[in-house]
């Protein structure tokens, strides 16, 4: 077993025969950034190792030397869940999900989350002509970014690339990667969005102001961007 976290991702990486340009490339990144990172000579940003774990499909404990997987079942005790049974799951009923609304047409609903937890859940909604930010601009803020587009259709600007997400379709990338949504098409389109590690390492462009968790859309209090919202959100 490989000793350092640069070790382990250079193994898991051969493994899959991927090369050190090819994975920089998917990530946004340089390979020599990489190659110092698996010599180690650096330590990745938290937003980069969970890109490059997700990437070369292992996990996070994999790659710092963890033992994977859960703990038996005979090793769980009741004093490790509260109570005398199972945990019992935090239901959020739709009803009750936070909401923010972007003046362009963009709406937020917050998932349920744990108090203080590593990921931002998000039911989102874009309107016919709104995108992630209301002047049009790229943005970019900490953490890994995951969606699946229910319904419409979604176009991702990424870097120097558009993809058109169509029903189906998913994405996974580093936030930090300069990106814009709009909804270039005739009907709303909606996708479950899920931000991991955005809050513990915030490194945002710049701040974001708190709104209330029912911002009315064309409201002088309505955020302009995507990372206005997810600011928010952590005041919700």
């Amino acid at each position: 077993m490989p000793d350092s976290l640069g070790e382990r991702l250079r193994e898991a990486r051969t493994k899959r025969g991927l090369s050190l340009r090819s994975v920089a490339q998917s990530l946004g990144v340089s390979a020599s950034l990489i190659s110092q990172v698996e010599i180690g000579k650096t330590q990745p940003s938290v937003q980069t190792l969970y890109a490059l774990a997700s990437h070369l499909g292992v996990s996070l404990d994999e790659l710092v030397g963890l033992p994977a997987g859960p703990a038996p079942e005979d090793t769980k005790t009741p004093e490790m869940f509260g109570h005398s049974g199972p945990a019992l799951p935090d239901v959020q009923r739709g009803a009750e999900n936070p909401v923010i609304e972007m003046e362009n047409g963009v709406r937020w609903e917050r998932l349920a989350v744990g108090a203080g937890g590593p990921v931002d859940a998000l039911l989102v909604t874009y309107e016919p002509g709104a995108a992630s930010s209301v002047e049009g601009k790229l943005m970019r803020h900490a953490g890994v970014e995951y969606a699946y587009l229910l319904e419409g259709e979604l176009t991702l600007h990424i870097d120097f690339d558009t993809h058109v997400l169509q029903p189906g379709d998913s994405l996974q990338f580093d936030s930090v990667r300069p990106h814009l949504y709009s909804n270039q098409g005739s009907v709303p389109a909606k996708g479950v969005w899920f931000v991991f590690g955005r809050r513990q390492h915030n490194q945002s462009m710049r701040d974001a102001p708190v709104v209330s968790s029912a911002a009315a859309v064309g409201s002088a209090s309505a955020p302009g961007s995507a990372v206005d919202v997810l600011r928010a959100m952590d005041g919700l």
